[in-house]
């Protein structure tokens, strides 16, 4: 279990600089460090929740769950900017699949 839940911090805070290079190339102004730092953190915060979740016994289960925890979590960053920014909204919900792909390969079948 600790294993999923290091594996899951590691991969949202890699997806979550993704985040913060696709949200600087698509807005025109300067984003704001606090900005960019919640947006990395929500998808910190996205992987370490999919982490602690127990592992799954079919990949289908895994990446509907993933895409429901990851559009949840994503939804709160979402809400806070005012549902400014929808692609990264949207977003979330393909990390949250990522997130539980790479867990389910890597992890729950080794296990």
């Amino acid at each position: 279990m600790k294993k999923r839940i290091y594996v899951g911090l590691i991969l949202g805070a890699i997806l979550g600089i993704f985040c913060i290079v696709g949200a600087s190339l698509r807005t025109p102004n300067t984003l704001s460090f606090i900005y960019l730092f919640s947006f990395w953190y929500n998808r910190v915060i996205m992987g370490f929740v999919i982490g602690l979740l127990p592992k799954s016994k079919t990949l289908s289960f895994a990446l509907i769950r993933g895409l429901i925890i990851g559009g949840l979590i994503s939804f709160a960053f979402y809400s806070a900017t005012d549902f400014n920014d929808l692609m990264g909204f949207l977003a979330g919900f393909i990390y949250g699949i990522i997130i539980e792909y790479v867990l389910y390969k890597f992890i729950d079948q080794k296990e």
